[in-house]
């Protein structure tokens, strides 16, 4: 599989406390490093993703009085899982993994900077109204097909996956230049609703 100018590679958040040590790491991210470099090296038209949340984020279990991460609060556009504070704008935690090597990236996208919703793909935010534009870029960009990666498929590169589907981009997950936050949970359940989507699973070593 040779990519052209009609595809693109999507890094999605590898980011210091998404990695080994970070606030909220996953149990791969810095072993993932590596391989991203090497995949993007394939393409020529490559996408960072880079989650950016402001002090006192909606998603952040700080910012709800007796609650803890892994709680869950209703929210308006629906349940919020909380999570410890993370990637916060201007911090060391929200800085790229200092191995990460792309420098041809094209386009940095960051999300989850609004205070009051949270947003893990880089297409839209969770409320499924708050576009970031990307769509609109890739189809300028005359793209065809989105290739994923980075930190997670539980969560960003997952609802990543699943609203470029949505958005009519044939859709590929790099599975081991890919991390998890809970491979034996909510990974699982990821993998297979990518797939029942129609995201194609596929290895770096498909990729020429």
């Amino acid at each position: 599989m040779k990519p052209t100018g009609e595809d693109v590679l999507v890094i999605v958040d590898v980011q210091n406390d998404f990695c080994k040590g970070g606030a909220l790491p996953t149990a791969d991210g810095h072993e993932i490093v590596p391989v991203v470099n090497k995949v993007a090296r394939a393409f020529e038209n490559v996408v960072l993703t880079q989650d950016w949340h402001p002090l006192g984020h909606v998603s952040f279990a700080s910012a709800h009085p007796g609650k803890k991460p892994l709680d869950s609060v209703d929210m308006p556009y629906g349940p919020q899982t909380l999570w410890p504070d993370h990637v916060v704008q201007g911090t060391k935690g929200a800085e790229f993994h200092p191995d990460l090597d792309v420098p041809h990236a094209q386009m940095v996208i960051r999300k989850g900077y609004n205070r009051d919703v949270d947003s893990y793909s880089a297409f839209c935010m969770v409320d499924g109204m708050t576009k970031t534009g990307l769509a609109g870029y890739l189809r300028e960009r005359g793209v065809k097909r989105v290739f994923v990666c980075g930190c997670a498929i539980d969560y960003c590169v997952g609802g990543l996956a699943l609203d470029a589907r949505k958005a009519g981009f044939e859709t590929f997950i790099i599975d081991d230049a890919t991390a998890s936050i809970f491979p034996d949970g909510s990974a699982v359940k990821a993998w297979a609703e990518t797939q029942d989507a129609g995201v194609k699973k596929i290895s770096s070593a498909e990729i020429a």
